[in-house]
């Protein structure tokens, strides 16, 4: 059973558009569709970062997509650097392109929600999900069931 959770700190969106979802439920890839896992030595290593990046510029480049690569690079970095300090470690990075759409989708090993930090301006830590709501048209997380979520992003041209 999948479960959406619907409570306010994803301000843009709670659920994901209807062609991301019906992506997310099937879990396989489609056209249009990329994934990269990260492997267990990798998942809570900085490095991992740097490994997402290179995936997003060599995919969105087989994709003729080089205009969406700087916003998109930004968005997965937050979003894997997210995953390896709260959720438990990067588990796969998938990204999805639908007309001129691209998903960031990031898969960790917990099932708590993301929650963006308060707007401290001292703080060292917690723009993050801040800067993604920037960036992205929507954005969210689903809860597929058991320890793990997926958290979404979606950038529109």
């Amino acid at each position: 059973m999948t479960t959406f959770d619907a409570r306010p700190q994803a301000s843009s969106a709670t659920r994901p558009p209807s062609w991301l979802s019906s992506a997310l439920m099937d879990g396989y890839a489609h056209d249009g569709d990329a994934i990269f896992p990260f492997h267990e030595f990798s998942a809570f290593e900085p490095g991992c970062v740097a490994m997402a990046r290179r995936f997003v510029g060599h995919t969105l480049g087989s994709w003729g997509a080089e205009r969406a690569a700087f916003d998109t690079t930004l968005v997965v970095s937050e979003l894997v650097t997210n995953a390896m300090r709260h959720g438990g470690g990067a588990l796969q990075l998938r990204l999805l392109r639908h007309g001129p759409e691209v998903a960031c989708v990031v898969t960790d090993y917990s099932p708590a929600p993301p929650s963006p930090a308060g707007a401290d301006v001292f703080a060292e830590y917690g723009r993050g999900l801040r800067l993604v709501e920037a960036l992205c048209a929507a954005w969210g997380w689903v809860v597929p069931g058991g320890p793990r979520k997926l958290v979404w992003a979606v950038l529109a041209p």
